[in-house]
C-alpha cells in the first residue's frame, strides 16, 4: 500500500488594508506583519497607521492574533480604537 502524502495544515491568514482616498501628489505605503496601508495624505496616513497599531496592540493584550478573533471581537476593537462601520 503506498503512503499517501501528508496533508499540511491549512493556516488562515489575516490582514487589515487601508486606503487613504484623499491624495497630496505623494505615495505613501506603510507595512506591517498584518496590515498594508496605501494612499492618503500624510495626517490620513498617520491616523491610519496608529490605528491599526492600536489594533495591534489591543490583539497582543489579549494574546491573539488578528486570524484568530471573530468578527465581532473584531468589531469590539476596531471600535475601541476609534473605527466605526458606515
Amino acid at each position: 500500500m503506498a503512503n499517501s502524502p501528508k496533508k499540511k495544515k491549512q493556516h488562515s491568514k489575516a490582514i487589515l488594508l487601508g486606503i487613504g482616498l484623499d491624495s497630496d501628489g505623494h505615495k505613501r505605503i506603510t507595512t506591517g506583519p498584518n496590515f498594508t496601508l496605501v494612499g492618503g495624505k500624510q495626517e490620513t496616513h498617520e491616523v491610519m497607521t496608529e490605528k491599526v497599531i492600536k489594533i495591534n496592540e489591543k490583539l497582543a493584550a489579549k494574546g491573539k492574533r488578528l486570524e484568530e478573533v471573530s468578527h465581532e471581537e473584531f468589531d469590539d476593537i476596531a471600535h475601541s480604537v476609534g473605527l466605526r462601520r458606515p
